[in-house]
C-alpha cells in the first residue's frame, strides 16, 4: 500500500512538473546583473527582457516571467550566491570572480547545444584563463578601466596616468572605487606592481598608497559615480570605459567630461553564467542564446556602451554609425592587442589567504 501511495505521489509530482514545462503555468527566470547593464526600453530603446518574454511565448507557446535584479559589485554578487540564501538562473560576473566561483563549484557547465548563437562570439574571447576549456561562460562585454575627469575643473596637463587620482590639487573632488580589487588595482598599476602578486609586501605598498590618497577622496563609489560626475559634484574618478559615454549623455551644462586610458590598467571581461543554485538551467541557456542574437546583442551594446565580443555587433554598420567614430575608437582601440594586454594586466583569482589579507587591508583603508 505504501509503495502504491508513494508511486501515486511521484507520478503526481512528475505530471505537475511536466505540465509546468509545456503550458498552463508561467515559467520564472531569475537574472542577476550589474546595474545599467542591459537595454531596458527606456527612451524608446529595445526592451531586452520584454522582448525575450514575448519571443519565448511565441516560440514555445509558454509564458515566462523574468525577475531581473542588479548588483553593484562582484563581491556583492558573490556574497549572495555563496550564502545559498537566494536562487538565480543567470548571473553576469567578471572574469576573476568567475574563476573563484568555478573553484568553489558555484557554477554549472553549459550545454552549448542550447546556445547555438555562441558561434557569434569571436575566438579571441574564448578559452581565457578563467574558463580555459570554455565550459561555464558566454562572454557578454569586455573593456578597460580609464580615468574620467571634468575638463572644466581639471587642468589638461594634469590629465595623465593614475597620478591624477592622487593629485592634491583636486582634494575633495576625487572618487575612488568602493571595492577592494579595483581600488587596490589603481594603486598597483600606478606603482608598477603586478595586480596578481602573492607578495604581501607589494600589497602593503598599495595599501600605503591608498592611505595617502584617502584625504583627497570625496567618496568611495560604484554606481554612485554616475550622478556625482554628471552633476559636477566630483571632478575625477576611475571607472569602466563604457560608463563614460553614459555619463557624457547625462552631464550637466557646466560639466565637460573627458576620458583617457592610463598606460597600465585593468582589462576585463564579463560573462553570462549559470550558478549552481539555478532552478531552470535549460531556460537559462535559452535566455543566454537570445542575448547573443543580433537585435538583442546590438541593443545591449548600444545601451551599455561597453565593447562587445559578439561579431554580429562590432561588424554591424548600423551599430558603428549609431555609436560614432569617437566612441568606436575608445571602445575598440586599434593599437591595443586585447588578448595580450588582458593576459598581462587582467585580475586573476586570488587564493583564500591573499583574499583575507586584501580584505583586512581594505577595511583599514576605509576605516582611516
Amino acid at each position: 500500500m505504501k509503495k502504491i501511495l508513494c508511486l501515486m505521489v511521484v507520478l503526481s509530482v512528475v505530471m505537475m512538473n511536466f505540465s509546468g514545462c509545456i503550458g498552463g503555468n508561467t515559467l520564472t527566470l531569475n537574472v542577476y546583473n550589474w546595474g545599467e547593464y542591459i537595454s531596458d526600453g527606456s527612451e524608446g530603446s529595445y526592451d531586452t527582457i520584454r522582448e525575450f518574454e514575448n519571443w519565448y511565448e511565441q516560440t514555445y507557446g509558454q509564458k515566462v516571467t523574468v525577475n531581473y535584479s542588479t548588483f553593484a559589485s562582484n563581491e556583492d554578487m558573490y556574497s549572495k550566491i555563496s550564502s545559498g540564501a537566494v536562487s538565480y538562473d543567470v548571473v553576469i560576473p567578471s572574469d576573476y570572480m568567475i574563476a573563484r566561483m568555478m573553484e568553489e563549484n558555484l557554477l554549472l557547465p553549459l550545454n552549448y547545444d542550447n546556445i547555438p548563437n555562441y558561434k557569434n562570439i569571436d575566438d579571441s574571447f574564448k578559452g581565457l584563463y578563467f574558463d580555459p576549456e570554455a565550459k561555464y561562460t558566454v562572454p557578454y562585454t569586455y573593456g578597460m578601466v580609464g580615468v574620467i575627469y571634468d575638463a572644466n575643473t581639471v587642468d589638461s596637463e594634469d590629465a595623465k596616468g593614475w597620478d591624477l587620482m592622487w593629485n592634491d590639487k583636486y582634494e575633495g573632488r576625487i572618487l575612488q572605487f568602493n571595492n577592494s580589487r579595483d581600488a587596490f588595482g589603481s594603486a598597483m598599476y600606478k606603482l608598477g606592481i603586478d595586480v596578481n602578486t602573492t607578495d604581501k609586501a607589494h600589497w602593503d605598498r598599495a595599501h600605503d598608497e591608498l592611505l595617502k590618497q584617502r584625504p583627497l577622496v570625496y567618496s568611495y563609489v560604484m554606481d554612485e559615480i554616475y550622478n556625482m560626475m554628471e552633476s559636477g559634484e566630483a571632478s575625477v574618478g576611475a571607472y569602466y570605459a563604457g560608463d563614460y559615454f553614459t555619463m557624457v549623455d547625462a552631464q550637466a551644462e557646466n560639466v565637460d567630461l573627458k576620458f583617457y586610458y592610463p598606460e597600465k590598467t585593468n582589462f576585463f571581461l564579463d560573462a553570462m553564467c549559470i550558478p549552481s543554485c539555478a532552478q531552470n538551467k535549460e531556460l537559462a541557456e535559452i535566455f543566454i542564446n537570445f542575448m547573443l542574437s543580433r537585435d538583442a546583442a546590438v541593443a545591449n551594446a548600444e545601451y551599455t556602451y561597453y565593447s562587445s565580443p559578439n561579431s554580429t555587433v562590432y561588424n554591424d554598420s548600423e551599430y558603428k554609425e549609431n555609436m560614432g567614430e569617437d566612441a568606436m575608437k575608445i571602445l575598440y582601440p586599434e593599437d591595443i592587442d586585447f588578448k595580450a594586454s588582458y593576459n598581462e594586466y587582467a585580475y586573476r583569482n586570488l587564493d583564500a589567504e591573499m583574499l583575507e589579507y586584501l580584505n583586512t587591508l581594505w577595511e583599514n583603508v576605509k576605516i582611516n
